[in-house]
């Protein structure tokens, strides 16, 4: 399938979007951080759908103003999916995309027909912060921490996240450090910033009110994201088939391209 790519204006600041075929309830991908749609152009190839860069992201507007919090983000996911006049969707989120996406699944009931999480922020009770986003949390010391991240740690970070020495090519860690600028980096920290652990908890307290097929894919390798919160993550949703991938980590598509046929097959079964 084809992948277009536009900008939009929405309330004044520029949306960088991909979009595939778009049918009945077509997918809606969100990226982590700190990449951006990028990610998702393998998947858009595959099941069309559209995959926006989240503010501060990508090719998307990065000003100082706007809400870079997981509430925010929520609230702007829906308002481009008023834009687009998309009343339906099959969320497919990763990281904190997969975190933004349920918020949303929880603000607007009926809004998300099937739900995929790809290591996805716990929104659960008993998740610690891991070392770098203690970092980041910390006013002062995460700009720090951000200023004295180069391309060489950067890469270093995302082959970290990977399990197969191919998952990140040269020139793909090239566009990811291009687009790793100052206001990336301030949505990075603000969005860490905006919610601590029991918020984390509290943003999913409707998560057992999804009453949608759901799928939760997780690298067992994930350094970040313990793979241990599948099955919790499973419970809570209901509908859901928690599946652990061995030999994978934070990004497990780039790990594993069978995990590309795995979503295909779930979104095409609904």
């Amino acid at each position: 399938m084809g992948v277009d790519e536009q900008t939009i204006d929405l309330a004044g600041a520029p949306v960088f979007v991909r979009i595939g075929s778009l049918g009945t309830a077509p997918p809606l991908y969100l990226h982590s951080v700190p990449t951006s749609s990028d990610d998702w152009t393998p998947f858009l190839e595959r099941t069309g759908g559209i995959a926006p860069d989240l503010p501060g992201f990508g090719r998307s507007g990065k000003a100082g103003n706007l809400d870079y919090s997981l509430h925010g983000l929520a609230r702007f996911v829906g308002e481009l999916l008023d834009a687009l006049q998309l009343n339906e969707v099959k969320l497919v989120g990763h990281g904190w995309g997969a975190a933004v996406g349920l918020v949303l699944a929880q603000r607007e009931p009926g809004r998300v027909q099937r739900i995929v999480l790809v290591d996805p922020v716990p929104l659960l009770d008993g998740f610690r912060w891991p070392a770098v986003a203690r970092l980041w949390r910390r006013p002062g010391i995460g700009e720090l921490a951000m200023g004295a991240t180069g391309k060489w740690l950067l890469a270093r970070a995302l082959r970290r996240g990977s399990v197969s020495p191919q998952a990140w090519p040269s020139d793909r860690i090239e566009a990811v450090w291009e687009q790793f600028d100052q206001g990336t980096q301030r949505a990075i920290l603000r969005l860490h910033r905006s919610v601590d652990e029991q918020r984390l908890i509290a943003a999913g307290a409707g998560l057992g009110a999804l009453a949608v097929p759901a799928l939760v894919l997780w690298g067992e390798r994930d350094p970040w994201l313990p793979a241990s919160f599948a099955h919790r993550y499973a419970e809570r949703l209901g509908q859901a088939t928690p599946i652990r991938l061995a030999d994978a980590g934070h990004w497990p598509w780039l790990d594993q391209r069978s995990v590309i046929d795995r979503v295909d097959q779930f979104l095409a079964s609904g």
